[in-house]
């Protein structure tokens, strides 16, 4: 089912997205060569207990931990470990926040030290796929048209765009429908509405779109070795645009 959020449902899921932020912040002064992934996941929680706040896919289908780290040619759901950063990683911290139950999703990508310069064109080329499908996320056009101008952009870059997973639905869950396929054709699929609350995540890429599994059952790697970027914003569908709760930039 697909819930359209009232006005108070949103402002709790913004209050959300704001300590989200503040997180991501801070997170983006620790990373540098040495730090662990487990030492990040292990300020995250404390940052968000003192903030009010929980982290809400610590438990979620048995998820042990209060973020995703996913490093180099790990596509998405990487767990947090005791293995230092090195430098020339890039790892993509991705978590979501619980205030009072408003939700908040968002995952960044961070270069580690000196990357390489075609590790930081993936991230730029990923962050921007993000941002021309957030454009697209207007009442009145559909679904296919955020994923289709992700699409486009991104393997116009010569990159390519993970197929198994997707942008969704989210409040009072962390997973609702609609499913966001970050691929696709114009104007097709289901019509974005106004009060709709949505995650647009695309994973792109540097060989392969296909991933495989790790034994832990959440790990999704690349099938080549070849590294993969990550950003995501939770978004507000309005009768005036995208309203994007997790912005850094505010």
């Amino acid at each position: 089912m697909i819930t359209r959020k009232s006005k108070r449902e949103i402002e709790k899921m913004q209050a959300a997205g704001d300590i989200l932020v503040k997180c991501h912040k801070e997170i983006a002064k620790l990373i540098k060569p040495g730090i662990t992934t487990m030492e990040i996941n292990n300020f995250t929680e404390s940052f968000l207990k003192k903030h009010g706040a929980t982290p809400e896919q610590k438990g979620f289908n048995g998820y042990p931990y209060a973020i995703c780290a996913s490093i180099n040619d790990e596509i998405c759901h990487g767990f947090p470990r005791e293995e230092k950063l090195k430098d020339g990683d890039i790892v993509t911290i991705d978590m979501v926040v619980n205030l009072n139950g408003g939700l908040a999703d968002s995952a960044w990508t961070y270069a580690v030290g000196n990357v390489d310069e075609k590790g930081l064109r993936l991230m730029d080329v990923t962050k921007k796929s993000m941002d021309k499908g957030i454009e697209q996320a207007q009442a009145g056009n559909r679904i296919g048209d955020i994923g289709h101008a992700i699409q486009q952009y991104a393997e116009g870059e010569g990159f390519s765009v993970v197929r198994d997973f997707t942008g969704h639905g989210i409040g009072p869950t962390l997973h609702e429908d609609p499913h966001i396929p970050h691929f696709g054709l114009p104007n097709k699929g289901l019509r974005l509405k106004e009060g709709m609350v949505i995650t647009i995540e695309p994973m792109i890429n540097e060989g392969s779109w296909h991933s495989q599994m790790d034994s832990n059952n959440w790990t999704a790697r690349t099938i080549d070795e070849g590294r993969s970027a990550q950003y995501e914003h939770t978004i507000v569908i309005t009768k005036d645009g995208p309203l994007v709760l997790t912005d850094q930039d505010e």
